[in-house]
């Protein structure tokens, strides 16, 4: 087993928490797991990305090749299509649509989705929205983890575990919006596939 996983957004849309969920699953389930720098600008609205990867066999480096990762995870979609060249063949996009404008040129967002949609595997969709008609607005990133989480390979308990550890200490409240968003996310992969096989 190996992914590569690319996560990307922009500040303070939450990419570190995806990372620090699915590297707490990841060791739950036994995997090698290496991750790189969290970078970018750490302020809000500047662009950040990390490279994951995990392996059922030990990881050499933290850098993902070009052409080579098999999921990007992006809660922006220009950070989405910025990271196109490291998609490997067959991998997975899986984004928000909902653009963050934090320059005042920011391209055509149908432009930036018919580029996505071209793909052939994606899933593009407003997380924001999801997020919001659960009365989370903060979980949007947790959206995307649930709408990735079938690409993983990492069992889903240990998804929903590593959001208990992690969210625990802002009491239960908070941890089942995030097990809730997790879990929305999760439903609109499955229908998503689910129609794309019909």
């Amino acid at each position: 087993m190996k992914k590569d996983i690319i996560i990307a957004g922009v500040g303070g849309q939450g990419i570190v928490s995806i990372a620090a969920i699915i590297g707490y699953a990841a060791v739950e389930a036994g995997l090698f797991l290496k991750q790189s720098e969290v970078h970018g600008m750490s302020q809000r609205g500047g662009e950040v990305s990390s490279h994951f990867r995990l392996s059922d066999k030990e990881v050499a480096s933290d850098l993902i090749p070009q052409g080579k990762a098999d999921i990007i995870i992006s809660v922006e979609p220009m950070e989405a299509l910025r990271y196109l060249p490291m998609l490997a063949p067959g991998g997975w996009v899986i984004t928000n649509s909902k653009p963050f404008i934090n320059i005042p040129n920011y391209p055509d967002i149908d432009l930036i989705l018919g580029e996505i949609e071209n793909l052939p595997n994606h899933l593009a969709f407003d997380a924001d929205n999801v997020a919001k008609e659960l009365r989370a607005t903060k979980s949007a990133n947790i959206v995307l983890l649930g709408a990735a989480s079938p690409f993983l390979d990492i069992d889903y308990v240990k998804l929903e575990n590593a959001i208990r550890l992690i969210f625990g200490r802002k009491g239960e409240a908070v941890v089942n919006v995030n097990l809730d968003a997790l879990k929305k996310g999760r439903d609109y992969a499955e229908t998503y596939q689910l129609t794309a096989s019909i």
